[in-house]
């Protein structure tokens, strides 16, 4: 009987005391007594059993629970649970089991387990069931109804009923395919840890080498991999900090400008420049000490920081040897070349408490050393400040020269010494100064050049002097026979730095399209200078010019380089004597010579010749007896304005 069954009849039988104890109550005596004493000892018997009942229910339904849970551990479990009788038939199995043995828990239950032991391990499997032992993680492979064999760790535990009798075995499979799966995965993962560990050290490294690579090239020379200004300036404010406390520290900044390095880079190509300034930049290295710095501005400018100095006289030494260094010989592609410098240099004794001041100084010290010539050094003097300022103030004149339109043209006529008559005109630069007035270029030119603003000059200069030219071809070409027979030419200068200008050719035909002139009445002239230091450059320019129809001229000629060697490779259609061969008595000091052996020489090249410094009668009477074709100076005319020039044309002088 139940639980139930068992509370439901103690009710009954309680309901039928009642009952009799309801029908003998009328009948009071000494039996009734009993019974009704026996009946109350009966309801608290009864009622004892119907409390233990309930605290029975109370204890089913806590093992029910217990029960409920202990299946559901087992049938849930992540691991395959077993339970078998003594000779491993299967009595119980949970999901993950059925699962692993790839069959349900309905059709496992009543198999043999060694079915599912691969035949290699069956042997050993009925050993350990035989001996009534606890066995933990033992390792066999396990074969599943479908599948492949799997590794699998059982652990064996024997079960016994009450009286201590093996009644069965309970065993745990562990499938050790996935755990291997997950060691290899973890191996795997490891393996790609590991690499990508190595990857990110060496993307670390690679950081660490290009912000390297871009600190370096923040302060150094790419070319040369000499420290640049930034570094430069960061030492030299150093060495002033240090010099500030303490006074008896000296130092000195040397500023480099290479002599003729542009005729070089010009003339053998950019590669051997940067060649010259590679093998430069190793031989000022070589002069110095480890404490010492050289650094590359640009260009062909070089910077050198000397630190802790005795006196000057350590200084001079240095630079005689950077001198002595840069002068030996250097063979670039079958090419011999040697260089020098201009060196300016800047002591610590001017107690300046900015590192610019001291570059600044050495820098004007430097273009001092430029003006005296090649290979040579200036040590920087408060003169020299006050001498460039005065340069400074120039410059920023000429600008606004320009801008205001303070220049004039002056022109000067040239003479056909066989003729006696004006032939053309050589147009002179002046300076119209609100303050000095008339300002010859002698003056302004030189500051004009080293900025490049003579090239706007020269220019304008090309464009007037066209203008007008053509404006008189054509006012007297009806008035003046000889003039619409042999028209008018002008004669302009033509600088370095125009020479050289890529955009030159462009700018002359347009000059000659907008003024209406034709080219062969336009002489340029350049200096020796100009073709000597760019050889194989300049006759390719000379060469364009003339397809232009434009005649050149040699200025100057005799006071530059001697050229007399390359003279004749160049397509001129003239060669004009310097001033300062022709004029004096009659050619005074052996310039007569000169002047006729210029003449001959020209001739002998198929050139005209021009004399200028004409001033004398006798000047011009030997000029001509030595067949000299034209002749400029005083003696015919000063430079004149246009409407001096305009009148001059007029008269129609006869010489």
């Amino acid at each position: 009987m139940d639980v139930d069954n068992f509370g439901q009849e103690i009710e009954e039988l309680r309901s039928r005391v009642r009952k009799i104890w309801q029908r003998t109550a009328t009948q009071p005596n000494s039996q009734q007594e009993l019974i009704i004493e026996a009946f109350d000892e009966l309801q608290i018997s009864v009622e004892e059993l119907l409390a233990a009942s309930e605290e029975l229910e109370l204890t089913r339904a806590g093992a029910e629970r217990e029960r409920q849970r202990y299946q559901e551990l087992f049938d849930f479990a992540p691991d395959g649970y077993l339970v078998t009788d003594t000779v491993g038939k299967i009595l119980e199995a949970n999901y993950a089991a059925a699962t692993m043995l790839s069959i349900r828990q309905k059709y496992l239950v009543g198999k043999p387990l060694i079915v599912f032991i691969a035949q290699q391990d069956r042997q050993i499997f009925r050993s350990l069931i035989n001996n009534s032992q606890q066995i933990q993680d033992y390792i066999m492979d396990i074969k599943p109804r479908l599948g492949k064999s799997f590794p699998a760790s059982i652990s064996v535990s024997p079960v016994y009923d009450l009286q201590e009798k093996l009644v069965g075995w309970r065993l745990l499979l562990r499938n050790l395919s996935e755990a291997k799966q997950a060691q290899e995965q973890v191996a795997k993962r490891t393996e790609e840890l590991a690499k990508a560990n190595q990857q990110l050290l060496s993307e670390i490294t690679e950081h660490k080498r290009a912000k390297s690579q871009l600190l370096h090239l923040a302060f150094h020379d790419v070319l040369t991999g000499l420290p640049n200004r930034a570094l430069f300036m960061n030492r030299l404010e150093d060495a002033v900090n240090y010099s500030q406390r303490h006074s008896d520290y000296l130092f000195a900044v040397l500023f480099l400008d290479l002599d003729r390095f542009k005729v070089i880079n010009d003339s053998l190509g950019h590669t051997f420049g940067d060649q010259l300034l590679l093998t430069v930049a190793q031989r000022l290295q070589e002069c110095l000490r480890s404490t010492d710095m050289a650094a590359r501005l640009g260009g062909d400018e070089f910077i050198i920081l000397l630190v802790g100095i005795r006196d000057v006289l350590e200084v001079v030494g240095v630079v005689e040897r950077v001198q002595k260094n840069l002068s030996l010989p250097l063979v670039l592609d079958g090419h011999e070349v040697s260089t020098t410098a201009s060196i300016g240099i800047a002591l610590s004794i001017t107690d300046y408490k900015q590192p610019e001041d001291y570059l600044r100084d050495a820098d004007i010290a430097m273009y001092r050393a430029k003006a005296q010539g090649r290979a040579c050094y200036e040590i920087f003097n408060p003169d020299m400040h006050i001498q460039a300022m005065a340069h400074l103030e120039l410059v920023n004149e000429l600008r606004r020269a320009i801008e205001l339109q303070e220049f004039r043209i002056y022109y000067q006529p040239i003479v056909s010494l066989s003729h006696g008559k004006i032939t053309g005109f050589e147009a002179l630069i002046r300076w119209l100064h609100p303050k000095h007035g008339i300002v010859l270029p002698e003056y302004f030119m030189s500051a004009a050049q080293e900025t490049g603003l003579i090239i706007l000059i020269e220019q304008w200069v090309l464009y007037e002097a066209c203008h007008q030219i053509h404006q008189w071809q054509e006012q007297f070409s009806s008035s003046c026979g000889e003039l619409a027979e042999y028209p008018l030419t002008i004669s302009v200068n033509l600088c370095t730095t125009r020479f050289s200008e890529e955009n030159l050719l462009p700018h002359i035909n347009k000059v000659l399209q907008d003024t209406g002139l034709p080219a062969p009445n336009l002489t340029l002239e350049i200096t020796e200078g100009v073709i000597m230091e760019n050889h194989d450059q300049a006759i390719i320019r000379v060469k364009q010019l003339k397809n232009l129809g434009i005649k050149l001229a040699i200025d100057d000629f005799g006071t530059g380089y001697s050229s007399l060697g390359r003279l004749h490779h160049f397509p001129i259609n003239q060669l004009k004597i310097d001033r300062s061969f022709v004029s004096g008595s009659i050619f005074d000091d052996g310039n007569l010579d000169i002047v006729q052996t210029i003449i001959t020489l020209a001739h002998k090249l198929g050139v005209d010749v021009t004399a200028e410094g004409v001033e004398t009668e006798e000047q011009l009477a030997m000029l001509r007896k030595l067949n000299c074709e034209y002749g400029q100076g005083y003696f015919f005319s000063h430079p004149l304005d246009s409407s001096q020039a305009t009148a001059l044309i007029m008269a129609n002088p006869q010489w």
